[in-house]
C-alpha cells in the first residue's frame, strides 16, 4: 500500500500538469483564431472581397449568402467576383473564439460592416453579425470551411 500512494500522487500531479498544458493550448488557439480573422478582414479591406474569400477558404468551405449554399472556393471566389462590385467594402472584428479540445476545430463570431457601392457612387450599409467556422489543415494553418 505505501508504495502505491507515491504512485498515485505522481499520476495525479501527471493528469495536472496535462490539463494545465492542455488549457494553454486552448487559449493560445483562440488567439490565433482571433488574429486570423483580422488577418482575413485587413486582407479583403486591401486585395478585395473575392480574393480574400479565395485565399481564407479551404478548398470545401461553404457560404451561405441569402438563403443559398456556395461550396467550394471556385465556386465561392466566382460568386463574389460576378455578385459584388469591386467598389464594395466589407469589415469586420471578431468578438470572441472558441476552439475544440482536439485543437483542430474552431469557431468565431463578432460583428461586420458591408458598404454597397452603386454605379452611380451611392453607397449603403448594411450591418450584421458573422460566425465562421474555422479548420486546421494538415500544415497547421487554419482556413474557414464555413462561413
Amino acid at each position: 500500500m505505501k508504495k502505491i500512494i507515491p504512485i498515485l500522487v505522481c499520476a495525479f500531479a501527471v493528469m495536472a500538469f496535462d490539463k494545465s498544458i492542455h488549457l494553454l493550448n486552448v487559449r493560445a488557439d483562440k488567439s490565433e483564431l482571433i488574429k486570423m480573422e483580422k488577418e482575413f478582414s485587413d486582407y479583403v479591406q486591401q486585395q478585395g472581397i473575392p480574393a480574400g474569400f479565395e485565399k481564407y477558404a479551404a478548398e470545401d468551405a461553404v457560404i451561405n449568402r441569402n438563403g443559398n449554399l456556395i461550396k467550394g472556393r471556385e465556386a465561392i471566389n466566382k460568386f463574389y467576383q460576378t455578385t459584388r462590385s469591386k467598389n464594395d467594402k466589407l469589415v469586420w472584428a471578431a468578438d470572441f473564439a472558441d476552439v475544440s479540445a482536439s485543437g483542430d476545430m474552431g469557431y468565431t463570431y463578432g460583428n461586420y460592416t458591408y458598404t454597397a457601392v452603386d454605379s452611380a457612387g451611392n453607397a449603403k450599409e448594411y450591418k450584421g453579425i458573422f460566425h465562421t467556422v474555422w479548420k486546421r489543415q494538415k500544415d497547421g494553418s487554419w482556413k474557414f470551411v464555413y462561413d
